[in-house]
């Protein structure tokens, strides 16, 4: 399946600021799973761009502005192509544990992806996780059973402010938007000896047609992998109880949220000058085939 997908980020100001450098982190990187077929950036007012790959690997540009302007625009078009996972989809994941049991390498370099990053003073967190693992079938895997508690007792609600909640945030309210819940199920399977990182991109699903799915269209998208002993790192969408599937489209990976923005930057004005911030997505796909004699 072809995807074309089309990002566009606006940022209003009251009168002509002066922007600081603004870190994108907008393409993907190549995988077996998916082929990045074009990428285009276009930005407003003009900027200059510097391309790296970060810490975690992730494809990285800066923008660096020369002009004042009123309005910052960002449009960054994809074409990929995504195959279907390579895990098997019929199960959730049949080698996750209670307490994984990872190789000594493997341990060294998922080190600070197993340590929480969110206190959890006053056990609120822990007892959750207790809680949860209490219910259902001695054997069930845990992944996928946090997973879902999280679908089905959380409300999602979508939420435009900065920032994402602590996960002790979350159990008090029952609610948030897919970075606040995806961060509650990584720091929970961390407290359990996972690894785990936070995953920012897009789902797939413009016609809104699976009942299931709680992610607003038109929005990016965050979820979670966990690296699984066998299996290696496994997608888990806990606002919408998916495991490994082809409609996440990842972009970015991170040890917490705030590495993972699709934009972040800065300006110089006077205070109260940015009036408005808007996110569009548009997600279209065409079928490929192929010959066959």
């Amino acid at each position: 399946m072809d995807l074309h997908v089309r990002h566009v980020t606006t940022y209003r100001y009251a009168g002509a600021v002066q922007f600081g450098p603004h870190k994108l982190m907008l393409r993907p990187r190549d995988s077996f799973d998916m082929r990045i077929l074009d990428t285009q950036i276009e930005i407003f007012p003009r900027a200059e761009l510097h391309w790296s790959h970060d810490v975690y690997g992730n494809t990285v540009a800066v923008a660096t502005f020369a002009d004042k302007a009123d309005r910052l625009e960002i449009t960054s078009g994809l074409v990929l192509r995504r195959y279907a996972s390579a895990f098997p989809r019929g199960r959730t994941s049949a080698s996750a544990l209670f307490v994984p049991h990872y190789a000594d390498g493997e341990r060294i370099v998922l080190q600070p992806f197993m340590t929480p990053a969110t206190g959890d003073d006053e056990g609120v967190l822990a007892a959750w996780i207790a809680e949860v693992l209490s219910q259902g079938a001695a054997d069930e895997d845990p992944l996928a059973r946090l997973s879902r508690h999280i679908h089905s007792g959380f409300g999602y609600s979508v939420r435009f402010e900065e920032g994402t909640q602590a996960p002790s945030r979350t159990l008090s309210v029952r609610s948030g938007s897919c970075r606040d819940l995806a961060w509650l199920f990584i720091e929970a399977v961390r407290r359990l000896g996972y690894g785990a990182r936070f995953v920012s991109g897009y789902l797939h699903n413009s016609a809104n047609d699976d009942p299931s799915n709680r992610a607003a269209v038109g929005l990016t998208h965050a979820w979670a992998e966990v690296f699984v002993p066998g299996d290696g790192w496994v997608e888990f969408d806990p606002t919408n109880a998916l495991v490994a599937d082809p409609h996440l489209i990842r972009v970015a990976v991170a040890r917490v949220p705030w590495d993972a923005s699709p934009v972040a930057g800065s300006f110089v004005g006077p205070v109260g000058a940015q009036i408005s911030l808007s996110v569009g997505v548009d997600i279209a796909s065409t079928q490929t085939y192929s010959n066959v004699a």
